[in-house]
Formats: structure tokens, C-alpha cells, sequence
């Protein structure tokens, strides 16, 4: 049997030991981030093209108003429904909206998403 196992602390390739802190636990590399002078800080409306996802620009238009176009495959009434009202939350698989005219808040699948339409600028800048 093989005794050895991955230990970051046997290579010096890794880093490891340069982001570790008196306790020996990782820091992240904080400090390094922050003393590099080419290191400029994100705003809160940029985000990396790995992270241009629906959820993080809705979550940069909280407050906006939208109009959400769903379709409900397996729904015989109402197959494609418009859903609009104010941006209040976003996470991977769903949005909540809330709809200051009738006061009704709207917990929406992503699954069921085809398209948002802003009715104003949004904040949305990739890096």
C-alpha cells in the first residue's frame, strides 16, 4: 500500500507556505493581493467573464425594474407567462420579484427563463 498521500507542504511549487499565517492556516493570499501595485479592486458592477452569470447581474440590478418571459412547457392555460416587477433577489436557480402594484412578490425558476427585458440601463460591465 502506498503511504504517501498529496501534501502542499512538500511542494514548493504550490505557494502554500507564502499564504499561511502564524497559525499555519491559509490566509487566501490577502495580503499579497493587497501589496501588489498592479492589483486593482473590482467595482461592484464589474464582474469576470467567468462570472457573467443571470443571477450575479440581476443581483447588480437589485431595485430595477424588469419584465421576465417564461415558458411552462407543461403547463396547458398558460404556456409562456410575462412576469414584471422590481428585482429583490437572485440566486443560481431562481429570482424573486415583487410587484408594487398589486403588492405580489414572485419566487421565479430559472429553468423557466427565456429572457429579461429592462425597462432602464443596466449595470453590467465585464472585466
Amino acid at each position: 500500500m502506498n503511504n504517501s498521500y498529496f501534501n502542499p507542504n512538500n511542494n514548493p511549487n504550490l505557494g502554500y507556505n507564502d499564504m499561511t499565517g502564524s497559525t499555519g492556516a491559509p490566509n487566501m493570499g490577502v495580503s499579497s493581493v493587497s501589496n501588489n501595485p498592479n492589483f486593482i479592486a473590482p467595482s461592484s458592477t464589474d464582474l469576470p467573464m467567468e462570472q457573467s452569470y443571470v443571477e450575479n447581474i440581476l443581483r447588480m440590478n437589485k431595485g430595477k425594474v424588469a419584465s421576465f418571459y417564461m415558458t411552462f412547457p407543461d403547463a396547458g392555460e398558460w404556456k409562456d407567462r410575462i412576469f414584471t416587477g422590481v428585482v429583490e433577489q437572485a440566486a443560481r436557480d431562481h429570482f424573486v420579484i415583487s410587484d408594487p402594484k398589486t403588492g405580489k412578490w414572485y419566487l421565479l425558476l430559472a429553468i423557466y427563463l427565456d429572457y429579461i427585458v429592462f425597462d432602464e440601463e443596466i449595470n453590467y460591465k465585464i472585466l
